[in-house]
């Protein structure tokens, strides 16, 4: 086989493999849940290194981490057009190319604040190895994904396309990019989109933390008389969670024109 030859074979099964992980990709990260339940439920070495108020700081920086990435991908979707940077998974749509505000500084920014969450919440375990596991997944992961996407969208798009990927970056962003986004901020479209991401932190972070105090010797109903911050938390974010969910299958009040 010449040379070229095995280079087309190994993009086209780059392709392949990406057009499949993007399919599935609301799904098959589920494959990390057995390793981090091992991992919250592993004693942790840093509660014994450190004091319950460090440990205390590190949980609230790895929150803050996963929702500054929930901060992303709304500064995102929220200026994008209808027919872009949707949650298909059937099939990749890109009926225009986005190239302004963050996309300007990233070519994959909603991929950065997946990022960002996942690994705000793998910190929250405090275990080194399920922060290492999970980020090796999501780099082998998602260079698949990105592949199939960028070969789907330089076939549709063509010079555009490549002059804009030329001069920004796949994934770390270059703020000195930036270009202003010609669209308003659209709050209904940021509702619509992103609730899901929120309420999964709001559940894996609830979790996260009874399970460390389960390890500890905590009782259930003991940690859910004591755990008052968390218990609000959990249901404070269920709450939101199933009224933005009626909202979106009962009415049209997160639709916004064009979006």
């Amino acid at each position: 086989m010449s040379p070229h030859g095995g280079l087309m074979l190994l993009k086209d099964m780059m392709c392949k493999h990406g057009t499949f992980l993007f399919r599935g990709r609301s799904h098959l990260p589920l494959a990390l849940t057995p390793l981090l339940a091992a991992a919250v439920l592993q004693p942790a070495a840093f509660d014994h290194w450190f004091s319950r108020r460090a440990e205390l700081i590190w949980v609230l920086g790895s929150l803050a981490i996963a929702f500054s990435g929930i901060l992303v991908r709304v500064l995102t979707t929220g200026f994008v057009p209808a027919g872009t940077s949707g949650r298909n998974t059937s099939s990749q749509i890109a009926e225009s190319l986005n190239t302004t505000g963050l996309y300007s500084v990233t070519r994959n920014p909603l991929y950065l604040g997946n990022f960002m969450v996942m690994l705000g919440i793998v910190l929250a375990t405090k275990v080194w190895w399920m922060v290492l596991i999970a980020t090796i997944a999501f780099a082998l992961y998602y260079e698949r994904i990105i592949f199939a996407e960028e070969s789907f969208l330089e076939a549709k798009f063509g010079e555009d396309y490549r002059r804009w990927a030329g001069s920004t970056p796949v994934f770390f962003p270059n703020f000195r990019l930036w270009q202003a986004p010609p669209r308003t901020f659209s709050i209904r479209t940021v509702l619509r989109r992103e609730f899901h991401g929120v309420y999964l932190i709001v559940v894996v972070f609830t979790l996260v933390e009874l399970g460390h105090d389960l390890t500890e010797g905590a009782t259930l109903s003991g940690w859910i008389d004591k755990g008052f911050a968390w218990s609000t938390f959990f249901w404070a974010g269920t709450l939101l969670y199933l009224i933005l969910v009626l909202l979106k299958k009962r009415t049209k009040l997160l639709e916004a024109a064009g979006r």
